[in-house]
């Protein structure tokens, strides 16, 4: 059986999570900074190792209207969309006893991303797509300084990033409902955030006392 710290919560998926004894988690400006943290690492990776040689590749967070019909940033480009975020159902009953104990909410999320290349021709959307591939698969997990500091996260929080599954059925009824265009497409999944409310107040801690009268 894994083994876990003392005061940390081992979930269902093998992620470890903060328990009552660790520090803070990320409030609501956590949902904006890892997205901000997908797009700061992967450009960072691109200037390493450039998926175009002799060319600048950018990732860039958008929204659905930023790439409708055609992107509003310079190409070569990543396109980095969140288009769904779903609460994480394994998570919540970990999360319980810790909430109610400290009188905070702790909401886990699930961010869906789609990760889309742009360029002038096919042989440099597929060159962007290999090296996005090949870095977010070493990276494995968002942690420590590749998480951006607008999240307020925990030091020992962690955000893990995979490929999400979904099929080409699902991911065209995706774009049809974004109104989009179909495109070569990276759907990825970061996991898991947790964001916590913002006042804490525990629930009063009560003693029972029996008495009993003698005869």
């Amino acid at each position: 059986m894994p083994s876990t710290q003392p005061g940390r919560v081992l979930d269902v998926d093998g992620l470890v999570t903060p328990g009552a004894h660790d520090a803070r988690m990320a409030g609501f400006a956590g949902l904006s900074a890892v997205g901000k943290s997908l797009e700061r690492v992967l450009n960072y990776a691109f200037v390493a190792d450039p998926p175009i040689v002799g060319m600048i590749t950018r990732a860039a967070l958008v929204r659905a209207a930023d790439i409708a019909p055609l992107p509003t940033m310079p190409v070569p480009a990543l396109s980095i969309l969140l288009y769904r975020v779903d609460f994480t159902k394994s998570m919540r009953s970990a999360l319980g006893p810790r909430a109610a104990d400290e009188g905070r909410s702790y909401l886990p999320l699930d961010l869906h991303y789609l990760m889309s290349p742009w360029a002038d021709n096919a042989e440099h959307e597929h060159l962007i797509v290999g090296r996005t591939l090949q870095f977010l698969e070493s990276l494995a997990t968002l942690s420590g300084p590749t998480l951006d500091a607008s999240g307020a996260f925990d030091p020992q929080e962690s955000v893990s990033v995979v490929m999400d599954e979904l099929s080409t059925d699902d991911l065209m009824r995706t774009y049809e409902a974004l109104k989009l265009e179909f495109r070569l497409t990276l759907p990825y999944l970061a996991r898991v955030l947790v964001v916590a409310g913002q006042d804490a107040d525990p629930a009063p801690r009560t003693l029972s006392v029996l008495t009993a009268a003698r005869p």
